[in-house]
C-alpha cells in the first residue's frame, strides 16, 4: 500500500470512528498504528490520542513557516531570567568553552560535542515564529545544526522512538518524538539574528522545535538521550505537567 493511500486509510478511519462511536474508537484505531502520545491516559487521554495521530499522519514531513528577514521582530521577548547557578555563571564567564552537549541512549557512538565541534558541522539558519502558551511570540532568525545530523553522528538505532534532551537549569527538560527530532528544521541552535545565542534566550545552546509550541524549544541544552521508551527515563519526560500536554504541536 502506497503512502498516500495509507494516510488516506488512517485519516478516514479515524474520522469516521471520531464521529460515529466517538474518540474512543478513533483511539484504537491509533494504537494499532503505534500512534499513542507517550502521557496516554484520564479522561482527556481519547482526544490526546486523535490530535496526536492525525497531526502525525497529516504533518509528519510539513515545514514551519519561514519568513523574510524583513519580519524578524525588533525586540525579540526573553521569557524568564536568565540561570544563575554558579557553573553556569562560571562557564560564561570564560566564553562557554568548556560547554559540551552529551549525546547518548540507543546511539552506536555515545558522543560530546563543544560549541566549536558544533560550529564546524553543517549548519543551517531558518527564520521562523516562536509562539508561547503564554500568549508571547515573536519572530527570529536561528541558526545552528540539524538535530538529525548529530543523530546520524551518534548511530541512532532504527528501534529508537523518541529523543529527551535535558537544561542545566534545574529541573528542566523535554522531549520529542523522531519525526520532530529528525525534521530538517529541528536545530541544537546557538545562534540568532546573526549574532551568538544570548543568554536570556538560552545561550549558549537551545533546542529550536518550529513546529511545536515555546516551551518544547529548552533553553541551555546540555544532553540528547535517545530512548524507546520514556518512562525509562522518568515520568516528567512523558507527562510534563497538569498544564502542558506532551505534544504541542501547531
Amino acid at each position: 500500500m502506497s503512502l498516500l493511500s495509507r494516510r488516506k486509510l488512517l485519516t478516514g478511519g479515524l474520522a469516521t470512528a471520531a464521529g460515529a462511536s466517538g474518540l474512543v474508537a478513533a483511539a484504537r484505531i491509533a494504537r494499532r498504528y503505534g500512534l499513542i502520545p507517550p502521557d496516554h491516559g484520564g479522561i482527556y487521554a481519547p482526544g490526546e490520542t486523535l490530535t496526536y495521530a492525525a497531526q502525525r499522519i497529516l504533518t509528519r514531513h510539513s515545514m514551519a513557516r519561514e519568513f523574510p528577514r524583513s519580519l524578524i521582530s525588533k525586540a525579540p521577548f526573553a521569557n524568564g531570567r536568565p540561570i544563575q547557578q554558579e557553573n553556569y555563571l562560571r562557564s560564561q564567564a570564560g566564553g562557554f568553552q568548556d560547554w559540551r552537549l552529551q549525546v547518548d541512549g540507543m546511539v552506536a557512538r555515545p558522543l560530546s560535542f563543544s560549541l566549536a565541534d558544533l560550529r564546524r558541522l553543517s549548519s543551517r539558519s531558518q527564520i521562523t515564529h516562536i509562539a508561547c502558551e503564554e500568549g508571547w511570540s515573536f519572530i527570529a532568525e536561528w541558526t545552528g545544526v540539524p538535530l538529525s545530523v548529530l543523530l546520524d553522528a551518534a548511530g541512532t538505532r532504527p528501534d529508537a522512538k523518541y529523543v529527551a534532551y535535558y537544561s542545566l537549569e534545574k529541573n528542566a527538560s523535554d522531549s520529542i518524538d523522531m519525526a520532530d527530532a529528525l525534521h530538517p528544521q529541528t536545530l541544537v541552535t546557538y545562534g540568532m539574528n546573526g549574532g551568538d545565542l544570548p543568554v536570556g534566550h538560552g545561550g549558549p545552546l537551545r533546542l529550536r522545535v518550529p513546529r511545536q509550541l515555546g516551551y518544547k524549544s529548552l533553553k541551555y541544552l546540555t544532553r540528547l538521550t535517545v530512548t524507546d521508551d520514556l518512562n525509562k527515563l522518568g515520568r516528567e519526560l512523558s507527562d510534563p505537567s497538569p498544564e502542558y500536554a506532551w505534544y504541542a504541536g501547531i
